[in-house]
């Protein structure tokens, strides 16, 4: 298709135009990076509140376009199944609703998760009616509300970090399936493939993972090794169920072939394995390593936004920050008056809006009382800017916050 683009204020554009692209990252807008088509007046109020000017596609047949859906993944395979779609699950339970049922799913996950490391450096298989019967926990709580569970995460002290790390790429992956309105048993079957991602990894010696430095050709194939020792465990499990199998296999496979085991190329990645590579990455970027301290959330999202269509593919990645949100729940943020809080949940209609709890003043001095704000329902001001808005992402413990310490998760 030809192109012809134009540049435009955006106080000029009008219903029926097609924007191709913004004066600004389309990260950290409400809009969806391929482009749209512009409906209404609503539309251009949005646009104003990003941006002063964008670029609009003229060509007679972007003219005929109508607004383009998310990229949907259509043809892929689940498993070697067909993705298959369900109607969206609604949210069933307020956050603080769902917090006691989140807080046992959290309970019920870590303790497998480090029964698990000790049945398996053992040599003991793996419980599998045990593993089940917590991933479904996990996965009803998600599918009635997912920020919950990230509420909850977002105010853990990660001591362990492989413990947490396959509770959260567990949560994750759930989310991610909720997210795409799969059904349940396909939503299980990611869950269960987050939680043992790095299963093999059982086998490789505690020094190796704390290793500092660059690893020499031998020390890395003994940390990739992990993948094949992954499948051997559940093989021995008898836990080979298609889609399982295929996050583990290929959750360092990456879009651009520069994974591992195979160098699978794109969409010769199966999509379970897409999503679990891009799960793996995230909380890993979250949480802080031997090699490096941990990157706020919205930073590791922009910066797994920056790898799109080389190491990532680009549609998975739309999709993660539809899931997630610009400020996943449990990042701390501060807002335009200079007060610090953290995201509760998400208001996907705008996700520049989320329900936030405000910790800490101006001043950055801890309040007593911490108040609930949802940022989507405070009025503008007079001359129509947002009223409240988020201007920064933040750090974990960025002055000196620690929320494991703030009885967040209470009632």
């Amino acid at each position: 298709m030809p192109v012809d683009e134009r540049t435009l204020p955006v106080a000029e554009l009008r219903p029926g135009m097609w924007v191709s692209r913004l004066d600004r990252d389309w990260l950290g807008t409400p809009f969806p990076m391929q482009g749209f088509l512009v409906k209404d007046a609503e539309d251009v109020r949005r646009l104003a509140e990003f941006c002063r000017e964008v670029v609009i596609d003229v060509s007679p047949e972007r003219r005929q376009e109508t607004r383009r859906p998310l990229m949907s993944l259509e043809g892929s395979r689940v498993g070697g199944v067909p993705l298959r779609k369900v109607l969206p699950y609604p949210v069933r339970h307020e956050v603080r609703a769902e917090l006691d049922g989140a807080r046992k799913a959290k309970i019920d996950m870590l303790a497998l998760a480090k029964d698990l490391e000790a049945d398996l450096k053992a040599g003991r298989p793996i419980e599998l009616e045990r593993v089940q019967t917590s991933v479904e926990g996990l996965v009803a709580s998600v599918l009635r509300n997912p920020d919950a569970i990230f509420w909850l995460l977002g105010l853990v002290r990660r001591d362990h970090y492989a413990h947490h790390h396959a509770l959260q790429c567990s949560a994750l992956a759930a989310a991610f399936g909720r997210h795409l309105a799969m059904p349940r048993d396909m939503i299980l079957d990611l869950a269960t493939g987050g939680f043992l991602l790095d299963a093999g990894m059982s086998k490789v010696p505690p020094e190796l993972l704390a290793h500092r430095g660059p690893l020499d050709e031998e020390q890395r194939g003994r940390v990739r090794a992990h993948v094949e020792t992954g499948l051997r465990i559940l093989h021995h499990a008898g836990l080979m169920r298609p889609a399982i199998t295929e996050m583990i296999a290929g959750h360092h496979e990456r879009h651009d072939g520069s994974g591992y085991p195979r160098g699978l190329v794109g969409e010769d990645i199966p999509l379970a394995a897409r999503i679990a590579g891009l799960v793996d990455s995230y909380d890993a970027m979250i949480n802080d390593r031997p090699y490096r301290p941990a990157m706020a959330p919205h930073a590791a999202l922009q910066a797994l936004y920056r790898e799109r269509e080389t190491l990532f593919q680009e549609e998975v990645i739309e999709h993660l920050l539809q899931c997630l949100g610009v400020y996943p729940t449990g990042s701390l943020v501060e807002l335009s008056n200079g007060e610090v809080a953290v995201v509760m949940a998400q208001n996907p209609a705008r996700r520049l809006k989320p329900r936030v709890m405000v910790l800490m003043s101006p001043e950055k001095r801890l309040y007593q009382r911490f108040v609930d704000i949802d940022l989507m329902q405070v009025d503008n001001d007079a001359s129509g800017r947002p009223g409240l808005m988020i201007t920064a992402a933040l750090p974990a413990g960025a002055h000196g916050l620690d929320q494991a310490d703030l009885f967040l998760g209470q009632d």
